[in-house]
């Protein structure tokens, strides 16, 4: 608990500013590809965690979740691995955005992206 707290007291308006940056750097790139590439994918996110979901329906729930094309998002995240970018192996899970990242480690993930989802 003393570690949590610690991390906690760390934290100020100027961290939450740049994990929002860096977030909607992401989410811009990434909406960006699925538009050029003509994707009709769901990309989710809140604050510094997201999703990108493999399915042209909105996604609110757990059913609405089902609906996902899991073998194209295992394709996509192997696809992923091999550029370098570890992503939840679940189409499931969110991904996170932290403080440890650079507008330049957005940059290459956005690439990444495009890259992964292009050879789908």
């Amino acid at each position: 608990m003393a570690a949590g707290l610690t991390t906690l007291n760390e934290l100020n308006s100027d961290t939450y500013k740049k994990l929002e940056s860096l977030a909607d750097l992401l989410e811009l790139g990434i909406r960006k590809n699925l538009k050029k590439l003509k994707l009709p994918y769901q990309y989710q996110r809140i604050g510094s965690m997201a999703c990108l979901f493999f399915t042209d329906q909105q996604v609110a729930n757990y059913d609405d979740a089902l609906t996902c094309d899991t073998e194209s998002f295992a394709r996509y995240y192997h696809n992923m691995l091999a550029e370098g970018i570890y992503l939840p192996p679940s189409q499931f899970e969110a991904f996170f955005i932290s403080t440890a990242h650079s507008q330049d480690d957005i940059n290459r993930t956005i690439s990444a992206n495009f890259n992964a989802l292009q050879s789908l």
